[in-house]
C-alpha cells in the first residue's frame, strides 16, 4: 500500500502534500508501453500546478488581506460605524483575515513543495488557526442571522437586547469557545517523518486520526456536521421565522417604511454572505465526507477536483468586502474615502434611518 492511501488527509489538502508528487511520479509497474506517455502527462500536470496555484492563491490571498483589512479599518475609524451589524461584520472580516493569512499561503506552498518545510510549532498552530477561523466564520454568521431575526421579528421587544455591548460579548464568548473547542488540534496534528524514494521527508498531519481511520472519520463528520449543517440549518430556520413575518407580519405602527426597507436591505445582504458561505464550502464539504468514507479515489482527476474544491471554499473568505462595496453605501464610501488617504467619516446619511422614534440606539444598530 502506497503511504498516502494509508495516511488522513490535512485540511483542504488531498492526503498530504505528497499525494500530487506520489500521483505525477508513480511509475508505471506493469511494464506496458503507456509508461512514457503517463509521465509526459504528469510532468505536464506538474508544471501546470506549479503556474496555476501561485497565481490563483495569490489573488486570493491579495483580495482577501486587502479587503477584510479595509473592513476592519473602517469599523474601527468610525465611531458611526460601531453598531451589532458592523460588530458582527468586524468579527467575520477577522476571520476571514486570519484565514487568509494562516491557511492559504501554506496550503499553497503544500501543492508546490513536496515536504512541510515550516516546521513542527508552525504545523501545529497552523492547522489549528485554519479550524478555529472557518468555524469562527460560520458561527458569526449564525449571530448575524440572530441579530436580523431579532432586528425583523422582534424590533421593539429586542431594543434592551440588540445593544453593542451585549452583541461583543457574544462574539467574545464564541471566539473563546471555538478556541478552546479546537485546542486538541494541537496535540493531534505533528510532523510525520517518512522515506520516499530514497529521500527523507517529513509531513504535517493529523498523526491521530492517520493511526485510527475510526477517529478520521468522526474527525471529518464532527466538522461537517458542527461547521456546516447545524449552523446553515440554524440560519435556514431564523430566516424562515423572517420571510414569515416580512411576508405576513403586521408591521408596527411607530415603524416607517423606510425603516422596513431598510431592514430588508440589510437583511437580503446577510442573506446572499451566507448562500455564498454554503455554497463556496459545500463541494470541499463533500470531498472530505468521502475521503473519511473511503470512496474518494487518489488519482490525478480527484486531485484537480480537490483543488477547485479547495479555491472555491478559499474565495469565499475575499468575497464579503466586495459585497459590502456593491450593497452598502456607508462601506463603499468609506471605502473610496480611505483608499484616497482622506478621513473615512461616514455621511450623514443613515444606511437604515429609523424607526422607533427616540431610540438612538436601534439607528445605530441598523447602519451598515
Amino acid at each position: 500500500m502506497n503511504w498516502y492511501e494509508s495516511t488522513a488527509p490535512n485540511l483542504f489538502v488531498n492526503s498530504s502534500e505528497e499525494t500530487v508528487w506520489m500521483i505525477m511520479y508513480h511509475n508505471d509497474s506493469s511494464g506496458n508501453s503507456f509508461g512514457n506517455t503517463t509521465i509526459i502527462e504528469n510532468n505536464f500536470a506538474e508544471r501546470l500546478l506549479k503556474i496555476i496555484v501561485p497565481i490563483v492563491f495569490g489573488v486570493i490571498v491579495t483580495v482577501g488581506f486587502i479587503g477584510n483589512l479595509l473592513v476592519i479599518i473602517v469599523i474601527i475609524s468610525n465611531k458611526r460605524m460601531v453598531n451589532t451589524t458592523n460588530i458582527l461584520i468586524f468579527s467575520l472580516a477577522l476571520a476571514d483575515l486570519c484565514f487568509i493569512v494562516f491557511c492559504v499561503p501554506f496550503t499553497a506552498a503544500k501543492y508546490v513543495i513536496p515536504r512541510w518545510p515550516f516546521g513542527k510549532v508552525w504545523c501545529k498552530i497552523m492547522q489549528y488557526l485554519t479550524y478555529v477561523c472557518a468555524y469562527a466564520s460560520v458561527y458569526t454568521l449564525v449571530l448575524m442571522s440572530f441579530d436580523r431575526y431579532l432586528a425583523v421579528v422582534h424590533p421593539i421587544r429586542s431594543m434592551t437586547i440588540r445593544t453593542e455591548k451585549n452583541c461583543l460579548i457574544m462574539v467574545i464568548i464564541v471566539w473563546v469557545i471555538i478556541l478552546a473547542a479546537n485546542a486538541p488540534l494541537l496535540i493531534q496534528f505533528d510532523l510525520l517523518v517518512y522515506v520516499y524514494h530514497g529521500e527523507q521527508r517529513q509531513s504535517c498531519v493529523n498523526t491521530a486520526a492517520s493511526e485510527d481511520p475510526m477517529l478520521n472519520i468522526i474527525f471529518y463528520v464532527a466538522f461537517f456536521v458542527a461547521g456546516y449543517v447545524i449552523p446553515l440549518t440554524l440560519v435556514c430556520i431564523l430566516y424562515g421565522f423572517m420571510l414569515r413575518r416580512l411576508l405576513f407580519g403586521i408591521t408596527p405602527r411607530n415603524q416607517s417604511a423606510e425603516s422596513i426597507r431598510s431592514k430588508k436591505r440589510v437583511t437580503r445582504m446577510i442573506v446572499i454572505v451566507v448562500i455564498l458561505f454554503a455554497i463556496c464550502w459545500l463541494p470541499i464539504q463533500i470531498i472530505f465526507m468521502l475521503h473519511s468514507a473511503g470512496v474518494y479515489a487518489t488519482n490525478t482527476t480527484n486531485f484537480w477536483i480537490h483543488l477547485i474544491a479547495n479555491c472555491f471554499a478559499y474565495a469565499n473568505s475575499c468575497m464579503n468586502p466586495i459585497l459590502y462595496a456593491f450593497l452598502s453605501d456607508n462601506f463603499r464610501k468609506s471605502f473610496r474615502k480611505l483608499l484616497c488617504c482622506s478621513s473615512p467619516a461616514l455621511s450623514t446619511y443613515d444606511y437604515e434611518r429609523t424607526q422607533i422614534r427616540g431610540s438612538m440606539s436601534t439607528r445605530r444598530s441598523e447602519a451598515v
